[in-house]
């Protein structure tokens, strides 16, 4: 996944969850974040951020703050990102079929896939929050997350394959563990879906400010 126009900035706060201000060529600017998550470790006044260009030249926020370098390197931020790249790579995968969104139960799974015989459900989920070298989901609580967790977990009894997918968003990081101190419900949900026969998969990343890939799948 790449960009199209990329610009540096230097990041001086974030009002709410949604902009953030940041100084780009010695000028000030309002910028939209594409991730709601808090991100507060990482997005430290004085930190170099990188911005996509937005394409509608009309819009009131210029720029899409898309990445931030940090001190293990730079992480992408970008919220939208992972399922993005996780498309492009099932791309690869030599399945029959892949559907994204897909309408199951009272959720839509990021992914449907065929292949031969087999149906598999997949959720995404991007992580940014890293401590001592590994990840940990969510960085903030997620009802959400732990609903599609539970979802999987019933749909494997149903004779699906149901598979959880972390994008490592930033190189160098090969597992994700839940965040229980942020949310301990994500972690029982996660230990019941395995328990169920729902697979984890760690997806590390190549990560510069223009671009997000896979590079490869750690089960």
């Amino acid at each position: 996944m790449r960009y199209s126009e990329i610009v540096e900035g230097k990041f001086i706060s974030r009002p709410n969850r949604f902009i953030a201000q940041v100084e780009i060529d010695g000028t000030e600017t309002t910028v939209h974040v594409k991730n709601t998550g808090r991100c507060k470790e990482l997005l430290l006044p004085g930190r170099t951020v990188y911005l996509e260009k937005a394409k509608n030249p009309e819009r009131k926020t210029p720029y899409d703050l898309v990445a931030v370098d940090t001190p293990i390197g730079v992480i992408n931020i970008d919220s939208q990102a992972p399922n993005a790249v996780v498309k492009e790579w099932l791309e690869t995968q030599h399945y029959d079929y892949i559907k994204p969104e897909y309408k199951y139960g009272d959720s839509r799974i990021d992914f449907y896939m065929e292949k031969g015989n087999a149906r598999i459900l997949m959720e995404v989920k991007g992580c940014t929050l890293i401590k001592d070298g590994i990840g940990y989901f969510p960085d903030a609580p997620t009802e959400r997350g732990v609903k599609h967790l539970r979802e999987l977990a019933a749909a494997v009894a149903k004779g699906y394959e149901a598979r959880i997918a972390f994008v490592i968003q930033v190189e160098g990081v090969r597992e994700v563990r839940p965040n229980v101190e942020t949310h301990p419900e994500f972690g029982v949900a996660l230990q019941e879906a395995i328990d169920a026969g729902v697979q984890v998969l760690f997806l590390c990343t190549r990560v510069t400010p223009e671009e997000l890939t896979i590079v490869e799948m750690v089960p």
